[in-house]
């Protein structure tokens, strides 16, 4: 039995094609998943650009998330026809990946999908939306509610943006969307943003300390943003940082942490725990709904996949991409 792949060689040379690859070939594991939704993320489009070393075997078929339904499994926890997703877990990395009519995982790896999502909407939301709900329950645990005052999300535009807003609009927060494309402003308040605020205003070195402005924030960008991010952020707030599209660099003072209090968030969606991954799909589920994501999203079939990343590494892209396997 063959299936198609999205296969991202590097001999001679680097090359991203869809190709027709034995399903016996697949990596070993408990779920063997027929895949018919997957997307594409910032890494997904470093990887298929070959912009950055994100892949670590090779040759790789690439995706960090799957979607679909369970074709065969070995493990009681699963059964054929239950509707799945799966996030990370170095797949399209270290592991072949989801952009893949197949897909087996080990059965530790699948979120069974909560009601009334089916492998599109998982697709629709993908890592990054499941990402933009780790933060959202961060700043929660944290204590944050929609009284405490406006949040900030930057790369609003981007999948975990988007959802970001749409996640905490959705809860009665107050979100100020930050991007650098003025002409989706409406776009953002559609989402649920009320104010829409240009990215340059975050990107250049700023004070240690500055106008008390968010309750908190969801940061996608990392660097000079994040940055300024929390030297705007309330006494006893919280940040959520999630990204590095600006940069890997964190150029901030210890002052907002040790005078204001603020609590900085490191999240990382490719190795949460199952319970964390169930609680964010669970909150996307309570939420939003499938009429909610249809705004948000473009539809491109597997052989479209490089094109539509190139054009994402050029910031030409607003929500999300679904690939249809099919």
């Amino acid at each position: 039995m063959t299936h198609r792949a999205l296969m991202l060689r590097n001999t001679p040379e680097f090359t991203a094609d869809v190709e027709e690859i034995e399903t016996s070939g697949l990596p070993e594991g408990e779920v063997l998943i027929r895949a018919s939704h997957s997307t594409l993320n910032y890494k997904d489009a470093l990887a298929l650009c070959n912009r950055s070393p994100v892949v670590r075997i090779w040759p790789m078929v690439a995706g960090i998330d799957a979607a679909g339904t369970v074709e065969a499994s070995d493990h009681p926890d699963f059964r054929p026809g239950d509707a799945v997703t799966v996030n990370g877990w170095g797949m399209g990395e270290t592991r072949w990946g989801g952009l893949s009519q197949r897909v087996r995982v080990p059965a530790a790896w699948p979120v069974r999908l909560p009601s009334p999502f089916g492998p599109f909407e998982a697709a629709a939301l993908g890592t990054a939306g499941y990402t933009a709900a780790l933060c959202v329950l961060a700043l929660e645990r944290h204590g944050l509610t929609p009284e405490d005052g406006p949040v900030l999300v930057t790369g609003a535009t981007g999948g975990v943006g988007s959802v970001a807003t749409m996640l905490l609009a959705r809860a009665g927060y107050p979100v100020v969307a930050v991007t650098g494309k003025r002409d989706d402003a409406d776009y953002l308040r559609g989402l649920g943003a009320i104010e829409v605020r240009d990215r340059t205003e975050f990107t250049a070195a700023g004070k240690p300390l500055q106008k008390e402005r968010y309750a908190g924030a969801v940061d996608a960008l990392g660097s000079h943003a994040l940055a300024n991010v929390c030297a705007q952020v309330r006494r006893n707030g919280a940040v959520a940082a999630c990204g590095l599209a600006m940069g890997m660099d964190f150029p901030a003072s210890v002052a907002p942490f040790i005078l204001r209090g603020i609590a900085l968030y490191g999240i990382d969606s490719v190795y949460a725990t199952q319970a964390r991954r169930q609680a964010a799909w669970t909150l996307l589920a309570q939420r939003l709904s499938p009429a909610d994501l249809a705004g948000i999203v473009q539809k491109i079939g597997l052989e479209e996949a490089p094109t539509a990343a190139a054009h994402m590494l050029a910031g030409q892209v607003k929500g999300r991409y679904v690939v249809d396997l099919a």
